[in-house]
């Protein structure tokens, strides 16, 4: 209510009261938005993003924790879009050198290197279409010399693979294109004469298991289980020689201490090493027809684990950063593990994928993380090769350029990079 006494403007009590107080709340959200906008993006697991990044956009909620960024929002300002990325970690430039690309466009391939062969399997050319064949790379020629087919009944992405240094063995994965089932198949390729045999089927099928040909004996473990999102833990292993399953079914081993798919597996010497990878991933849309891919909240970690020769499980130190779809991405060189890309943790305000784009070092000798290099580009499920001193990869899916790293082309590239480990 206003009055008029003696010609001025008089204002009643309560509204002079409720005019303070809305003023005070402004004064007080101004200085906990200033606050709010300068602290850290959120408490992660690993510490090399916990005093790094911040907060650049206004929404933020009351507890000072982000906000997913709508749609519109991200549409009017690309540019506050843009910097809310996590940034790259420091890393020496190497020199790439781009070499004949790939017949076809991989993601989610697989590879395994025999000598100065690097055999590249199946993998999505996009979400509707994925491939049936192998090719393989001649690193003494530098040129792609051969194609051939894959079973029909071998799945077609998400795979286990490992090698003796002759034969191939391919375990479980999706049968498929889009977010399809995974079947627990499992074959054999005989590298010199081209020939598949069929092995003892897993014992439940598997999305993108770490696997790994250690003691004389095919292990596998993690990955998703049927429904493409659930971490499995299980850990199994059959005896093989030659190309050829010793027994008739796979036998149950010590469970991995944390479940998941899209990991490095690498065996050196008497250990075991499991390294990265993820909980959770895309499922099928229940319903659809083509089992169309729906996202799910997945979390991706750096965790490293060794099994030694009497099977218990070490955890040993953590990568730089949380890193996944690695599980071609690696060789050994002066026995170290490098690590080429990935992808890392979704970004908490924008929950979009983001890429990497470091080459990373594992001294076995030290137990120590390093960053080596810069890639030419981010990607993710890298095919990596190591042959005369030079350091390969091949195919995945690239970011959208040198200021956005989230996910965009599926490439069919080759690089090489001169790589010289000191011991």
């Amino acid at each position: 209510m206003v009055r008029s006494v003696g010609g001025k403007h008089s204002f009643s009590k309560p509204i002079i009261l409720l005019l303070a107080f809305v003023a005070l709340l402004g004064i007080s959200l101004t200085r906990d938005f200033r606050s709010a906008s300068s602290s850290p993006y959120i408490s992660l697991a690993s510490s090399w993003a916990r005093d790094k990044y911040r907060i650049v956009t206004a929404n933020v909620s009351n507890n000072g924790s982000p906000k997913e960024v709508g749609k519109s929002n991200r549409d009017r300002y690309p540019e506050r879009a843009l910097a809310m990325t996590y940034a790259d970690l420091p890393a020496p430039e190497l020199k790439w050198e781009q070499m004949p690309s790939a017949p076809v466009p991989r993601l989610d391939g697989y590879s395994i290197q025999i000598k100065n062969l690097l055999y590249v399997f199946a993998g999505y050319a996009n979400l509707d279409h994925v491939h049936s064949h192998v090719d393989v790379y001649n690193f003494s020629t530098d040129s792609w010399t051969e194609s051939f087919e894959i079973p029909k009944d071998m799945a077609n992405s998400h795979l286990g693979v490992a090698t003796d240094g002759r034969y191939i063995y391919i375990v479980t994965g999706q049968y498929g294109p889009q977010c399809r089932g995974p079947t627990a198949n499992t074959f054999v390729l005989d590298t010199e004469t081209r020939k598949w045999e069929s092995l003892p089927p897993l014992p439940a099928p598997r999305y993108a298991p770490a696997t790994q040909l250690w003691k004389g004996r095919l292990h596998v473990m993690g990955g998703s289980k049927e429904n493409r999102h659930t971490p499995g833990i299980e850990h199994w292993s059959l005896a093989v020689a030659n190309g050829k399953a010793l027994e008739k079914q796979w036998r149950t081993e010590v469970p991995i201490p944390r479940g998941g798919p899209h990991r490095a597996c690498i065996a050196v010497d008497d250990h075991l090493y499991v390294i990265g990878g993820q909980e959770g991933d895309f499922m099928a849309k229940p319903g659809s027809p083509i089992f169309k891919c729906s996202r799910r909240f997945e979390v991706v970690y750096g965790d490293v684990y060794m099994l030694d020769e009497d099977m218990k499980w070490k955890g040993l130190p953590s990568m730089p950063k949380p890193n996944s779809h690695i599980e071609c991405s690696w060789v050994i060189v002066n026995n170290s593990i490098v690590i080429v890309g990935g992808t890392t943790e979704r970004h908490p305000v924008t929950k979009r994928m983001i890429l990497v784009g470091e080459v990373f070092r594992f001294d076995l000798n030290t137990l120590t993380w390093s960053v080596i290099g810069k890639m030419p580009y981010r990607a993710k499920t890298t095919l990596a090769g190591f042959w005369d001193g030079w350091l390969y990869f091949t195919s995945g899916q690239r970011d959208r350029g040198p200021d956005n790293p989230q996910p965009r082309k599926v490439v069919g590239d080759m690089w090489r990079t001169k790589l010289r480990l000191s011991h």
